[in-house]
């Protein structure tokens, strides 16, 4: 059971650090790995990191991949030359996304059997930034999904949807890393698929759900408040 795939993620990613580590556990070791590294990369990164902070975070990438013989690379956009030449050199069956930028038609029709991305939010509900702030605040369940990558921001087919179990006394930053790990476990799930040939994807409804951009401050303490007070709906105890 392999698959010849292609990781790519933000430099130092904890989104994309957790995926690899459990796709790795899982014995599906990619054949590149290509890093960002940018200021978007630099900003990302440390929004995860804030909101997952006091959380278990897997090792580095280069840790992870200790006496893999994977090749890394660093370019300064995924969308760029660089990473559309390495793309090309390695000719993927499939690209992981482990937390990138919005990644563009020309990377994208590389890969024979598609990309597949995490979402840290339950689509087609919670699309776009900050879903677990936005559940919320919203008071909607919270979750991840893995799905295929289309032109639109997190529109593609679904392939796994799990809402995640949330217990009295979990606050912001614990949600976001349990959603970090529930992540990486779909994906785990979704690759094993493709590679097996028996993947399932279901069509979302654009019917339903909204985009989000990043939550305000002052909309993420309400959501905060809600939960450490308890009047969140959707606690699981």
């Amino acid at each position: 059971m392999t698959i010849r795939y292609a990781f790519l993620v933000l430099e130092e990613h904890p989104f994309g650090r957790d995926m690899l580590q459990a796709l790795l556990e899982a014995g599906f070791v990619p054949e590149v790995v290509v890093q960002e590294v940018s200021a978007i990369g630099d900003e990302e990164r440390q929004k995860f990191l804030d909101r997952m902070a006091g959380c278990p975070i897997a090792p580095r990438v280069n840790q992870l991949l200790v006496g893999k013989g994977v090749p890394i690379y660093s370019v300064a956009n995924h969308n760029g030359e660089a990473c559309f030449s390495l793309l090309q050199k390695y000719q993927p069956e499939l690209l992981v996304l482990g937390g990138t930028r919005i990644i563009k038609e020309r990377i994208l029709s590389i890969p024979s059997k598609g990309t597949l991305n995490a979402h840290p939010g339950l689509l087609p509900w919670l699309r776009g930034s900050a879903s677990v702030g936005w559940a919320l605040y919203k008071d909607m369940p919270i979750g991840a999904t893995v799905h295929f990558i289309d032109p639109g921001i997190d529109t593609g087919d679904i392939v796994y949807r799990e809402e995640l179990t949330v217990v009295h006394g979990d606050t912001y930053e614990s949600l976001n890393g349990k959603v970090s790990r529930l992540a990486a476990k779909l994906m785990v799930q979704a690759v094993k698929d493709v590679a097996e040939g028996k993947v399932v994807r279901i069509q979302q409804d654009f019917s339903e759900g909204e985009t989000f951009r990043v939550i305000p401050e002052d909309l993420l303490e309400i959501g905060k408040n809600n939960l450490a007070q308890g009047t969140y709906s959707h606690f699981s105890d």
